[in-house]
Parts: C-alpha cells; sequence; structure tokens
C-alpha cells in the first residue's frame, strides 16, 4: 500500500505586533514558490464590509459581522492572496484608517474568529501557504509542519515601525514613546498572542530581515 500523500506544506509566522512577520512571510513565501497568506487582511475586509452598512461600530453584533463576512473572498494571485468585497478588489479600502481604527474590534469576536480561521484552513487545504498572525501555529494550525516565533525587542520594533511609518530614523523621544505602546500592546494581546510549543524562535533584533527569511527558508526546505 502507497504512504498516505502529505497535506500541502503550511508555514506558519507568529509573533507580537511590529515584529515583522507579515514582509518576511511574505519574503518566505517568494522564495518557496508558496503563497504568503495575510491572516490580519481577512479580518479588515470583513470590517470593510461591515463599515459600507454606514451604522455605528457599537452597533455591530457578531451575527452581523458573519453577514458581512459572506461577502468576502481571496483570490490567489503568483505568491499572495488578494482580498475580494462584492466581487471587486478592495487592498486600498481595507488599509485605510477607518478599518484601522475598528478592525481590532471585529477580530476580538469568536464567532468571527471562528469564521476567519475556517477560510484560512480551507485555503491551506488547496495551496502551499505561508501565514502570518498572532496564533497560526497554536489555534489554527497545531500541526503545521514548521512553525516559527518571531521576536524583536520593543525599541527595535519601534524603530522600524516608525521607520516604515515615516521613512526616517526617529528621535529619542519618539522611539520611546513608540516603545511604550508597543508594550502596552504586548500586554493587551499577551493572551492571543502566544508561541506553540514546538515554534522555532527567531529574536530579529540584531539581524537583517534577508538574514531571517534565509534561516526560515532553510527549516521550510527541511520539512519538505
Amino acid at each position: 500500500m502507497s504512504a498516505a500523500k502529505q497535506p500541502p506544506l503550511v508555514v506558519t509566522i507568529d509573533g507580537p505586533a511590529a515584529s515583522g512577520k507579515s514582509s518576511t512571510a511574505q519574503m518566505v513565501a517568494a522564495r518557496l514558490q508558496m503563497r504568503h497568506l495575510d491572516s490580519g487582511m481577512i479580518y479588515r475586509s470583513v470590517t470593510a464590509a461591515r463599515l459600507r452598512g454606514g451604522d455605528a461600530p457599537e452597533l455591530w453584533t457578531e451575527q452581523s459581522m458573519l453577514d458581512a463576512a459572506e461577502r468576502v473572498a481571496l483570490a490567489p494571485g503568483a505568491t499572495s492572496f488578494q482580498p475580494r468585497l462584492d466581487g471587486d478588489d478592495c487592498e486600498a479600502e481595507i488599509r485605510g484608517d477607518a478599518v484601522t481604527g475598528t478592525v481590532s474590534l471585529v477580530a476580538k469576536m469568536p464567532l468571527v474568529r471562528a469564521w476567519v480561521n475556517a477560510l484560512v484552513r480551507a485555503t491551506a487545504a488547496a495551496h502551499e501557504i505561508v501565514v502570518d498572525g498572532r496564533d497560526m501555529g497554536t489555534a489554527v494550525f497545531p500541526d503545521a509542519r514548521l512553525k516559527v516565533w518571531l521576536v524583536a525587542e520593543p525599541a527595535e520594533r519601534a524603530r522600524r515601525r516608525i521607520l516604515q511609518r515615516t521613512g526616517r530614523a526617529p528621535g529619542a523621544a519618539e522611539l520611546e514613546a513608540e516603545a511604550a505602546e508597543l508594550e502596552a500592546r504586548d500586554k493587551k494581546d499577551r493572551e492571543q498572542t502566544q508561541p506553540a510549543a514546538d515554534a522555532v524562535w527567531i529574536d530579529t533584533t540584531g539581524i537583517t530581515q534577508e538574514e531571517q527569511v534565509e534561516r526560515i527558508v532553510a527549516l521550510a526546505e527541511g520539512v519538505r
């Protein structure tokens, strides 16, 4: 009897806010000729769908969010998945201030989380993916062949975030304020954001992004 065929490879990349998960996952996926899936993009798309309804976020219910979610889909591209809302590309819309200001409310809803996780799992059943998020290696893919946990010191994460946002190096006071904000968010997210017991930890504080990508690619090739 022939051996059972393995499911498509899933590489999970989790970690705290601003640890470089998404950009690293994109580069890893390209190197491995897989597709990158940003789980946060799905929450943003559901949020955008609900915002189109026009009523205030404090009136949103989990059922109304699930109704809105039915209008969201993922379209596979060459190296990633593009969000679709009512059949149209919504990338610019989901990165706007309105979505950014309300997506955290949506991401806390248990029924919405279950819906998003089911969509991510269904996508992984048909495609090899590198997926990033907060609990991909624990709640979503506990049996993934490779789980990575990215960490970095708050000051370094703050520096990277400001540089990405402004295109310049931060001043001392600006850096301190951003780092404090990230540490506060870490405490808030701690219940949701925990590493899998078998995750490979990579501290990116003192290494380049290319170095961290090289490490993850080598690990992934070892489990393929």
